[in-house]
């Protein structure tokens, strides 16, 4: 079987949850449409998110078709309620802190800002804003190295945008190489370029539904991932172990393309990046 798209999704709210589409829109930035468009912010301007603040993992978010509507609900109590994006001007300081806002900030206890960005949206990688990439077979292989771990489950944790089904586990290993070049891949019509793994952070070590922490969770992946490393892994980009998953970026060029689940997946070629990358 060929490489394919085997599955889209995007995060419309920075570190909360997914919505699975069945195809999606290319940005002029290289991000995809609506993917982490809106983020939270405390009063020094970081993100809200799981890397700081375990509590997020508590609260679910679902969105009507269009992205108009959110409803927010405190998983294990019957605290929800929903919000009118439109109504809400979550980018527009001047009128103060919405309701949006005032919710946000009584759940977490601190002031919270949410924020909009629908050229860039938010990414973690500035260097690579493009969707993260990983493999069906390597989301199966990871979690096997856990006891009681479902695949949906690490899949909720890696938080990929997409996933390329067809092929074995770290396949997607192969959309990177040394430091200073890019692997040139392409996904249907549209090209990217296969950046660099992606460092973990504390955030797939907590259950993505409670935000309990899994005992030993990055000891156990550091030694699996290493003594897995495929042959065809750039070893050179691993300082350390703790990576999954590839970054990238989508040319301008590209703006506006559509990609489609079950595009063909074609490794192309390899060139040298303008930008230096750091591992």
């Amino acid at each position: 079987m060929s490489p394919y798209l085997e599955a889209i999704s995007i995060y419309p709210i920075k570190s909360l949850d997914k919505i699975d589409v069945n195809l999606a829109r290319i940005l002029e930035s290289g991000a995809l449409q609506h993917d982490r468009e809106f983020a939270l912010f405390d009063q020094q301007g970081h993100f809200v998110n799981g890397k700081r603040n375990a509590k997020i993992h508590l609260l679910r978010s679902t969105f009507d078709p269009n992205l108009k509507t959110l409803s927010l609900h405190i998983q294990g109590t019957h605290q929800k309620a929903i919000f009118h994006l439109h109504d809400e001007q979550p980018f527009d300081y001047a009128q103060g802190e919405s309701s949006l806002e005032a919710w946000l900030s009584d759940y977490f206890a601190f002031p919270v800002k949410f924020m909009q960005n629908t050229i860039t949206g938010f990414p973690d990688d500035l260097n690579a804003k493009g969707p993260t990439v990983v493999s069906t077979a390597t989301l199966e292989e990871v979690a096997s190295w856990f006891p009681n771990m479902s695949v949906d489950e690490m899949r909720l944790r890696m938080r990929a945008n997409l996933e390329i089904g067809g092929v074995p586990a770290f396949w997607e290993d192969q959309l990177f190489t040394e430091a200073g070049k890019y692997v040139h891949f392409q996904i249907g019509e549209v090209l990217f370029e296969g950046v660099n793994p992606c460092q973990r952070c504390v955030v797939p070590s907590r259950d993505s539904q409670t935000g309990k922490v899994t005992t030993h969770f990055q000891k156990v992946f550091v030694a699996k991932r290493k003594d897995s490393l495929p042959s065809w892994t750039t070893s050179t980009r691993f300082n350390h172990f703790y990576k999954l998953s590839v970054n990238t970026n989508i040319p301008a060029s590209e703006a506006g393309k559509i990609l489609h689940q079950g595009d063909e997946v074609k490794i192309l070629s390899v060139s040298q990046s303008n930008v230096r990358i750091a591992d």
